[in-house]
């Protein structure tokens, strides 16, 4: 055998090394099938998923137009805001026996309120007694609000004379100004009994859905005058963006209106030399005002169940720059559902007549008094309304 000779035959039997790569195309092809049954799968569920939410983005039609509107930046919670646990000082009265009892009036001992099931109560003591019913049941539910009726402001007038949420006296279909009434809420009436002043909050939304209201800040809130001898109803000032509760100034030529998704209190002149004029009482508030109502140190209550955390978060400031963000919201979520997402703080704040603030009462969490919507003095308590509790709650101001 030759030299080539036996170079050709070392190659033609050099042996063979068997590895783990000697049936690789096999894998290969068995995996890449399998990676694309996965792919295929995963992507048809996808598809499956997300099909529903492309519907509702881009079909459905949400239902509200927010308008855009500027928040300043909230006030530190420090000094006279500075959190504290004040109300959890509170006792719950009637618990499961009020359902929302929103706002309070009293004539000597007795207390007076109007409850989510559409009711007018009287508290004597430890004892509840029905004075009205607006509706026929079953109440008290958001689907039966609209015809069963909800009891919001309550005031006491001269001779004992109790005004509630002013339905009975102005018809809500009536055309005021070129719009109906859509939202009557809170009111407050002069010494004499001859003028009453309240709000309607909204010509488009009721107050079941005030959600709505507050996210779509629409600025169609108005202050009305009703006149108690001619039965005429004037428009004192419009475009306010959920004007709420309503406090007369102690020389009735002007009235308070907490403009709750702006987070201020305006001041509007209803007589006087400047009639027709709004200015600002107190601007950049902590919270959401709801009602005001008078403390026995000439200054004001102020009741919030809502706040603008900071440090912190606050959601409903963060939405006020982003309209599309709010409608993809409402596309997806039921008010219901919406609350849920709304941390609880309850707050009540008193304000000194420039606006000033005196002192506050916290319930981080509501975890004694939430949903509060009044603050109401008398005796030297503090009773606290909710739009949402079963229950009152009464405070003791000697003791905080």
């Amino acid at each position: 055998m030759n030299e080539s000779e036996g170079l050709r035959f070392r190659r033609l039997n050099r042996p063979q090394i068997i590895t783990d790569e000697t049936h690789e195309p096999q894998y290969k092809t068995t995996s890449s099938y399998s990676g694309k049954v996965f792919r295929v799968t995963l992507l048809t569920l996808v598809a499956f998923l997300l099909f529903p939410l492309l519907v509702v983005v881009f079909l459905l039609e949400s239902p509200i137009q927010p308008e855009v509107f500027s928040l300043g930046e909230p006030p530190l919670m420090t000094g006279c805001y500075e959190p504290n646990l004040k109300l959890r000082q509170a006792e719950r009265l009637f618990e499961d026996g009020l359902i929302g009892p929103e706002s309070l009036a009293n004539i000597g001992d007795v207390l007076y309120t109007g409850t989510a099931d559409g009711k007018i109560v009287k508290i004597e003591g430890r004892s509840i007694h029905v004075l009205a019913t607006l509706g026929k049941p079953p109440c008290g539910s958001r689907e039966h609000e609209h015809t069963c009726g909800r009891p919001l402001g309550i005031r006491v007038g001269p001779n004992g004379t109790l005004f509630v949420a002013v339905k009975s006296l102005v018809s809500t279909g009536k055309m005021i100004g070129g719009r109906r009434l859509g939202f009557v809420n809170d009111l407050d009436v002069t010494q004499d009994g001859k003028k009453l002043y309240f709000i309607d909050s909204s010509s488009r939304w009721q107050r079941r859905d005030f959600m709505h209201l507050i996210m779509e800040a629409t600025a169609d809130g108005r202050v009305l005058e009703y006149d108690i001898e001619t039965k005429e109803v004037t428009v004192m000032m419009e475009n306010l963006r959920f004007p709420n509760g309503i406090q007369l100034f102690p020389d009735e030529e002007s009235v308070l209106v907490a403009e709750t998704t702006m987070a201020r209190i305006r001041r509007v002149h209803v007589s006087g030399l400047n009639k027709g004029g709004m200015d600002t009482f107190i601007d950049n508030l902590p919270g959401f005002p709801d009602n005001i109502r008078r403390s026995s140190s000439g200054g004001y209550w102020v009741a919030m169940s809502a706040v603008r955390p900071n440090p912190g978060f606050s959601m409903l400031d963060f939405l006020s720059q982003r309209p599309w963000l709010k409608k993809l919201i409402f596309k997806l979520f039921s008010q219901d559902t919406l609350l849920k997402f709304v941390p609880r703080y309850s707050l009540v704040v008193e304000l000194q007549d420039g606006g000033t603030c005196v002192r506050s009462f916290h319930d981080p969490h509501g975890m004694v008094a939430a949903y509060i919507s009044e603050a109401h003095e008398y005796n030297g308590h503090l009773y606290l309304g909710s739009f949402r509790s079963p229950y009152l709650c009464k405070l003791d101001l000697s003791k905080v």
